[in-house]
């Protein structure tokens, strides 16, 4: 069964979507297989972006994802990663089609409310940082 990690980052969880963004994924058959909240560290926001270190968006990013709670969790069920990237839609909120998350909920491009894996690699490396 294949898997994605997903984050609900702190625009989601201060807004208070995270019952409708998980009833969407379990609307289209997903299994949660584990779930839950946390603050994002410093340390673990670096090991989950290692590859957006140097980048010139990263130090916001951080400041962002650890500056309030987040919903972390494990979606299991058949092409996951692949449908799941569909429904939450393009980084940009502001061009992102209506009907997916990221078109109805989202505010701008870095307050995109989610976070979902973009390969089976991704996924593993992804769900190794967050539920070891």
């Amino acid at each position: 069964m294949e898997q994605t990690l997903i984050i609900l980052k702190p625009d989601a969880v201060q807004r208070g979507l995270i019952g409708e963004i998980v009833s969407r994924f379990e609307k289209k058959g997903f299994r949660i297989a584990a779930m839950k909240m946390l603050t994002i560290t410093p340390e673990l926001a670096r090991r989950h972006y290692v590859d957006h270190l140097e980048k010139p968006f990263y130090p916001p990013l951080e400041k962002y994802i650890t500056g309030a709670p987040t919903v972390v969790l494990i979606l299991e069920g058949e092409g996951v990663i692949a449908s799941v990237r569909l429904m939450v839609g393009p980084t940009n909120g502001l061009v992102a089609p209506p009907g997916t998350i990221r078109g109805d909920f989202a505010t701008d491009i870095r307050h995109n409310l989610v976070h979902a894996s973009d390969s089976e690699a991704a996924a593993m490396r992804e769900i190794g940082v967050f539920f070891g």
